[in-house]
C-alpha cells in the first residue's frame, strides 16, 4: 500500500483530495526503529504523528498493555495538532519502519493550505469523538 493510500486510509485526512494527500506525503519522513524502543512515553511532550508502514509495537496506558499496532495504525495526531502530552506509551515489538511527520512540518503544511488546514482539522474532531465513544483503541 503507497503512503498516500494508508493516509487516505486513516480518519485524520479522509477529507483530503489525492493531491492533498500527495502534498501531506512529501512532508513525512521514513524511519527504522529497532526493537524494544520506546516511540513515545506516556506523559512525555508529543513532537510527531507516526503511521506504521512495517513491524508491531504495544501500546500501553499506566503499564497495562491495551492495544497492538501494525502496518497502517497510526498514532500521535494529538501530539502535532494540539501539542499535548502523550496518552500511552507505544514501544515497537519488533523492526518497525514509520512514517514520521513531526510538528513543525505538520504546521508548514497548514499554514500552506488552509483547505487542508480545514479538513484535517475536521478529521481530527472526528477521531476524539471516537475515542470519546469508545470506538477507537
Amino acid at each position: 500500500m503507497s503512503l498516500t493510500d494508508q493516509l487516505a486510509s486513516i480518519e485524520l485526512f479522509s477529507e483530503l483530495t489525492a493531491k492533498e494527500l500527495k502534498r501531506v506525503a512529501s512532508y513525512m519522513t521514513p524511519i527504522t526503529i529497532k526493537p524494544g524502543r520506546d516511540l513515545t512515553v506516556q506523559g512525555t511532550p508529543g513532537r510527531e504523528f507516526l503511521i506504521i508502514a512495517e513491524g508491531e509495537a504495544s501500546v500501553r496506558r499506566n503499564g497495562r498493555l491495551i492495544a497492538t499496532l501494525g502496518p497502517g495504525d497510526f498514532f500521535g495526531e494529538l501530539a502535532v495538532i494540539a501539542g499535548v502530552p502523550r496518552t500511552a506509551t507505544v514501544t515497537a515489538e519488533t523492526e518497525m519502519v514509520v512514517e514520521a511527520l513531526n510538528r513543525r512540518e505538520f504546521s508548514s503544511l497548514l499554514d500552506e493550505s488552509p483547505r487542508i488546514a480545514k479538513k484535517v482539522l475536521v478529521g481530527a474532531v472526528k477521531r476524539l469523538h471516537a475515542i470519546e465513544e469508545g470506538v477507537v483503541r
